[in-house]
């Protein structure tokens, strides 16, 4: 994704949204190459404060001696109950193992990054655990796709909420439809909503 190219197609294509990246500052997004690790770390980290979730995984991380992130085979390794031990819910230790095996047994690999979006969220979701949330935030952070929209995403549809002065939440409809003039670039268009509701800004 070209950063500096997407904003500047983002500052021609909308005149609010121009407002929003002279207010605030340069996204920064960081393609990460371990994808497993990316994965995992996002099942997580979800539902929790930051504080409790870096917590939660750092005691994860310290089931493997060494200095390398644990691969799939050594999460495989580790019971159930290891993995509840350490702070993760039932449900989240079932997942982990769920990516682990998914990786172990080829359904996901390394060459996922050579698929189309739609493809890659498919392939994703069918790993019990991973929704579509998971994988679109897959697709933004670790992938660096430049066209993600996650309609399902609370931040997304507050920060569109106060974009378009709503009394209420959009639905996804409205939100697909919004966010049209922003591709192929509403994964930066998505960061400034998102920054739009931590604020502060006025209109």
């Amino acid at each position: 994704m070209n950063i500096k190219k997407g904003l500047i197609y983002l500052r021609d294509a909308d005149v609010k949204m121009a407002r929003l990246i002279d207010k605030f500052e340069k996204p920064e997004f960081r393609k990460e190459s371990n994808y497993f690790e990316a994965l995992v770390r996002a099942i997580v980290y979800q539902q929790l404060s930051g504080k409790a979730a870096f917590t939660i995984y750092n005691r994860f991380k310290d089931l493997f001696p060494g200095d390398k992130y644990p691969s799939p085979q050594d999460v495989l390794t580790k019971t159930h109950d290891q993995l509840r031990a350490v702070g993760l819910s039932n449900q989240k230790a079932a997942y982990i193992h769920n990516i682990a095996t998914a990786f172990d047994s080829q359904t996901v690999t390394q060459n996922i990054d050579t698929l189309k979006d739609e493809e890659i969220i498919e392939k994703l979701t069918s790993i019990k655990g991973v929704g579509p949330w998971t994988a679109e935030m897959f697709l933004m952070f670790t992938l660096y796709r430049p066209d993600i929209f996650p309609v399902t995403d609370l931040g997304i549809r507050k920060g569109l909420q106060l974009f378009c002065g709503l009394d209420e939440l959009p639905d996804a409809d409205f939100m697909t439809k919004t966010a049209k003039p922003w591709r192929p670039y509403r994964t930066l268009a998505s960061w400034y909503l998102w920054r739009l509701v931590e604020g502060p800004f006025e209109w």
